[in-house]
């Protein structure tokens, strides 16, 4: 069976990686998206749990696809679930970069690991969750940027989140 893994934080899942999901889909038996923790971020709009059920919502009824959450490092993760591939999304040339290097230190972790890079698609290539939120923080229509199955959720959790501060 080819396992792959698509890591990420996903805080919260945009468009952008639903269309890696989904052509990481097509390439593998099962593809394992992993909402990462990573201990260096701070601790984001949604907990891991809430950001593993939003992208559980949107990829319902993708075969191969399966969602978990882990909290240590990828590599360890791709070893457990005797994973081969790890699937990174790429927007631009800078985040080759820091990828790359990422992509060196998991197979130093543990030699049998690949890594996959697939370029988002040209229209999402300015797309993060960092744009997501900002834009949701000032009341712009989110239909563009995130799967609209998620909108509201991450509506009320930007406005939760305003009326805290």
């Amino acid at each position: 069976m080819r396992r792959a893994i698509y890591p990420g934080s996903f805080d919260p899942v945009t468009l952008g990686h639903l269309n890696v999901i989904k052509r990481a889909a097509a390439m593998f038996d099962e593809l394992i998206v992993c909402v990462s923790v990573n201990s260096s971020k701070p601790s984001g709009l949604f907990t891991p749990q809430e950001r593993v059920e939003l992208l559980r919502r949107v990829t319902e009824g993708l075969a191969g696809v399966r969602v978990d959450c882990w909290d240590g490092l990828v590599a360890d993760y791709a070893r457990r679930n005797q994973a081969r591939v790890l699937v990174k999304g790429l927007r631009a040339v800078s985040d080759y970069e820091s990828e790359i290097q990422m992509a060196m230190l998991n197979t130093k972790l543990y030699s049998r690991l690949d890594t996959v890079f697939l370029y988002t698609s040209p229209k999402y290539a300015y797309l993060s969750s960092t744009v997501v939120k900002e834009m949701a923080r000032y009341g712009s229509d989110l239909s563009d940027l995130v799967p609209r199955q998620i909108i509201e959720d991450v509506e009320q959790k930007v406005r939760g989140a305003q009326e805290r501060t």
